[in-house]
């Protein structure tokens, strides 16, 4: 059953990210990838409010694992910021390492301090 919740949390956070990043790149003019930086942070977001709730298998395989593991992307991250140093665009490809660390850190903060404060 827990794969079952695990696969329809990644069938639904799959195309989710792809839409929401190709929606999102289209409209900047800029070799920073906005759209895998968004998708991202939001996933960290959404993951760090599910752990600030009380545990409950079902929602943490739905939604955190399949879900915010099909939502969020570490592999498209890394290519994409080996591909701006590799083209010469070290300045973007450090600011992409560091802003989604910091904004990936902050959004999971700010979701589990969300879910507590709502919790109470």
């Amino acid at each position: 059953m827990t794969v079952l919740l695990v696969a329809l949390g990644a069938a639904l956070g799959a195309p989710l990210r792809y839409l929401t990043d190709r929606a999102i790149q289209s409209r900047h003019d800029s070799l920073f990838p906005w759209g895998t930086f968004t998708v991202n942070i939001t996933g960290s977001a959404i993951l760090g409010f599910l752990t600030g709730l009380p545990a409950d298998a079902t929602v943490t395989a739905l939604a955190g694992t399949g879900f915010c593991g099909a939502l969020t992307t570490y592999s498209t991250f890394s290519y994409e910021t080996l591909r701006l140093a590799q083209n010469g665009a070290r300045l973007y490809a450090l600011a992409n390492v560091a802003a989604s660390v910091v904004a990936g850190l902050g959004a999971a903060y700010g979701g589990l301090a969300l879910a507590h404060a709502i919790a109470r």
